[in-house]
């Protein structure tokens, strides 16, 4: 056998060669914390687990040390995107976009870093992303391990927010606090930008635009690679209107952002009207960028829509 015979090949995401090697084609790149000039906002990376391996870089405003007396903020759980299988929470792309709405939004940000498949599959990364979640919690009484989340951090004011499959993991966070609580903690609203949901039934345009035939396989099947043990793409991880425990959602308020020309964009605004029929109390508001794509607003983030995207999510958030 070659080495260079393919098992899996997700170009532009990701390749896996017959002989187990693992091939990232992008999100690998990584730039450490800092305090960015720019800004004036502060980053550090923190461990949560050592087994397994789990990590979060935080964030906190230029407020932080500047005002006084000091007023708790805001504290958004960021998860990354990158279809649970690239990216980290150190990647430029993200490390830039969290630092810029940390300063514009004036909240204090976790970012967390789970395990990616496939040498972690999924569901790797839900429990990855549930465990940050419970260590976070545990300095809602100002007596937790991190001092930044003791010193500054509202837990009566706390978001989710997520990108892609992050936005999945955004999701999916939210219906686990409505349905077992997460104790000190009150979430109020979750982001879903672009998220990264599926499911067998077209939905919207979805059975007459082209990107459903080949996008909708290519979807399909990079998410039975990311979570071989899947029932499919109706899992209700992956397809949020076959959980019967949807209205369960745990927050008052949802942002989910789409993109006209992005696959998923029938997703995003078939789960706004499926959250509003499912007995859900809160309020959902769907907003669709114009001519955009899927990701835009990291990959251009001084676009007009990408600048007129983050006033919205910074309205959302304070």
């Amino acid at each position: 056998m070659s080495n260079e015979e393919l098992a899996y090949d997700f170009s532009p995401i990701i390749k896996v060669y017959k002989d187990g090697r693992v091939e990232r084609l992008k999100g690998t790149d990584i730039v450490p914390p800092s305090t960015d000039p720019k800004t004036g906002v502060q980053s550090k990376d923190v461990v949560i687990s050592q087994e397994p391996a789990i990590s979060a870089r935080l964030y906190i405003p230029k407020s932080t040390t500047t005002s006084s007396p000091q007023t708790k903020l805001p504290l958004l759980i960021y998860f990354h995107g990158g279809g649970f299988c690239i990216e980290s929470s150190s990647s430029p792309v993200y490390h830039n976009y969290v630092n810029a709405l940390v300063s514009e939004a004036n909240v204090v940000a976790v970012s967390v870093d789970y395990r990616l498949a496939p040498e972690h599959p999924l569901p790797a990364a839900y429990e990855d992303s549930w465990a940050a979640l419970k260590w976070v919690a545990s300095h809602s009484d100002g007596n937790g391990s991190e001092d930044w989340l003791n010193s500054f951090a509202d837990f009566q004011r706390v978001f989710f927010y997520g990108d892609s499959a992050g936005g999945n993991l955004a999701h999916n966070m939210a219906l686990k606090v409505g349905c077992e609580g997460l104790a000190g903690v009150n979430l109020i609203g979750i982001v879903l930008v672009h998220p990264y949901f599926w499911g067998t039934e077209p939905v919207g345009e979805e059975s007459t635009t082209p990107a459903a035939g080949p996008g909708g396989e290519f979807i399909s099947a990079l998410w039975r690679f990311t979570y071989p043990s899947t029932s499919g793409t109706d899992d209700p991880f992956f397809n949020p209107g076959k959980d019967s425990k949807l209205g369960e959602l745990g927050c008052e308020k949802v942002l989910v952002c789409v993109a006209e020309k992005d696959v998923l964009k029938d997703r995003g605004w078939h789960y706004g009207e499926t959250l509003k029929k499912r007995g859900w109390k809160g309020v959902v508001e769907v907003i669709e960028a114009k001519g955009e794509g899927h990701v835009f607003h990291l990959e251009d983030p001084t676009c007009d829509n990408a600048v007129a995207l983050e006033k919205k999510i910074v309205a959302f958030l304070n």
